[in-house]
């Protein structure tokens, strides 16, 4: 082998869970996401498992997405939208019969369904225990983010705060998957210097980073991104491709989209009858993806023609032999003039494969088959096992990045979100002083040492610091939960797209809004225990949350 080729998947999706509706439209983002990417994955991976192949994945599952998957009432409602869908398509079988194009379609989704079902039903509708036996049989590994996304440099002036979404990610890890985790994905691969303290702390030896935070990375990296860097207490950089993100992510070069694949847009959810389809609706009330598309990209014709699924595998095999080739001449020109194994790294992000690319997870497959059967040139690993095999790495410091537009955080903080950000930072100082408060801890100072104000107002307050109840350990591991959830990265950029910007902001403001109740409750009157369970059941993400670590 000359040469090495680590794929990444980045698997996340916002904490939404809504019981205080029966049926609730943004739910649905996880649904098509188990439908078209978890379980079409875990059915591929089976196979590699089952034919001896030793392939090698890494895949971010974050914890918000995690605790979805794990929540026996989003699981409920997974399996009836997935029996709603088998139900649609039945009827799409009975109404297509004088169709044949569209009748041959409809029994392909009406297979991939049922398949999708059986699947769910085999791992006992635990998808992170699927995932989880993949990583134990050394086939993939699973790495972690930031406990619900948030965009680490946009809280650097509160280190407790990117300590506490760090240490909680590793603590919700150990619980989902028996071990620590080794690596993480910095959420939108966002990197500021002082991060990699708390990483540290965490136990977590890597990290993904874009390009140019390598390429800028002082003193400039011998390799470039073709060999991860050390940072000077020891973590490992590793840096994003641009060759090979570019073949699937360039709109214009980009092969998901080419003409032959299936529109993602084109729905029959806008297209039939609404009475027809209104049962089967993420939101009753509109019109909305149902999951069923005929028709292919086609390109810029205005009459789209109806989806080839033949003609769609058969160009999903033609690009993944194109990505392999095209992998395998990098390699063997960078070994060339490196006079070292290069390491390309190629992360995507998960839900690209299958939801927005249907044909995504075969390409996977086929890449994975080829690269294994077809070719001696490649070796594909994963960032754990790549540092293992190459403990001896250049020292360098990253410059701040991040894999967003202008290459920085200019998405997450704009005039469509930045009225977020005053009031985050209000709640984080408040989040610390009440886990200060309530610590437990005596101060000790050496009475020998000179303090500043600030450190002997710290002393000051900790002194008057006491031991929780078991009401108020309650109120204040909530106010971490409301807090964290708030500072998800999601809001913003939902709000920056303007796909969901009323319900981003509605989210941001509940949780902020509980947030300011939880700490006057705690601080100037008194817990109003029904209230407070009742939010419980509501927010119920990270059960073992400690509020200490913002102290």
């Amino acid at each position: 082998m000359q040469g090495h080729l680590a794929l990444v998947l980045h698997a996340h999706l916002p904490f939404v869970r809504h019981p205080e509706h029966d049926k609730f439209l943004e739910e649905n983002w996880l649904f098509e996401a188990i439908t078209e990417t978890y379980v079409p994955l875990i059915q591929k991976m089976d196979g590699w498992l089952r034919d001896g192949m030793e392939t090698r994945l890494t895949l971010t599952l974050s914890p918000t997405l995690c605790s979805m998957l794990l929540d026996p009432l989003l699981q409920e409602r997974y399996l009836r939208h997935l029996n709603g869908l088998i139900e649609l398509a039945d009827k799409e079988i009975h109404r297509t019969h004088w169709e044949p194009s569209i009748h041959q379609l409809a029994w392909m989704y009406h297979d991939r369904f049922t398949g999708v079902r059986d699947t769910y039903f085999a791992y006992g509708k635990n998808l992170v225990g699927a995932f989880r036996k993949f990583q134990e049989q050394g086939k993939l590994e699973i790495i972690t983010t930031a406990a619900t996304h948030a965009l680490l440099p946009l809280m650097a002036d509160h280190p407790q705060s990117i300590r506490a979404q760090i240490l909680v990610a590793r603590d919700h890890y150990r619980s989902c998957f028996g071990c620590d985790p080794r690596g993480i994905w910095l959420p939108e691969c966002a990197y500021v210097a002082g991060v990699e303290n708390f990483l540290q702390e965490a136990n977590i030896r890597w990290f993904i980073i874009d390009t140019h935070g390598v390429l800028h990375a002082k003193p400039r990296p011998r390799y470039g991104v073709f060999a991860p860097i050390f940072t000077p207490n020891g973590l490992a950089a590793f840096g994003r491709d641009l060759d090979s993100a570019r073949q699937v992510w360039s709109r214009e070069q980009g092969y998901p989209g080419d003409v032959h694949y299936r529109d993602f847009y084109r729905d029959i959810g806008f297209d039939l009858d609404f009475d027809y389809v209104k049962p089967h609706l993420p939101s009753p009330e509109f019109r909305g993806f149902t999951g069923i598309k005929y028709h292919q990209i086609t390109g810029g014709i205005s009459e789209k023609l109806p989806y080839n699924r033949a003609a769609a595998l058969q160009m999903a095999a033609e690009h993944a032999q194109h990505f392999l080739n095209a992998r395998v001449g990098q390699v063997q020109h960078l070994a060339g003039i490196m006079g070292r194994e290069p390491l390309i790294l190629s992360p995507y992000d998960a839900e690209l494969f299958g939801h927005w690319w249907y044909e995504g997870v075969e390409f996977l497959d086929y890449f994975m088959r080829k690269a294994y059967y077809d070719q001696d040139t490649l070796a594909l690993t994963t960032p754990n096992e790549y540092l293992q095999r190459n403990p001896t790495q250049q020292v360098a410091t990253p410059s701040a990045s991040s894999w967003g537009e202008e290459g920085y955080w200019r998405v997450w903080l704009n005039e469509t979100n930045e009225w977020i950000y005053p009031h985050l930072h209000i709640a984080q100082e408040r989040m610390t002083n009440l886990a200060r408060t309530f610590s437990g801890l005596t101060p000790c100072p050496n009475p020998n040492l000179t303090l500043n104000p600030s450190e002997e107002s710290e002393i000051k307050m900790m002194s008057k610091s006491k031991i929780p109840s078991a009401l108020e350990e309650r109120a204040l591991n909530q106010a971490a939960r409301e807090l964290l959830l708030a500072q998800s990265s999601d809001w913003p950029f939902i709000l920056r797209t303007g796909t969901s910007p009323d319900y981003a902001r509605k989210r941001v403001k509940d949780h902020l809004l509980r947030f300011i109740s939880l700490h006057e409750q705690l601080t100037a009157t008194r817990i109003d225990e029904t209230w407070l369970t009742q939010i419980e059941s509501m927010d119920n993400i990270f059960p073992e949350v400690n509020y200490r670590y913002w102290a």
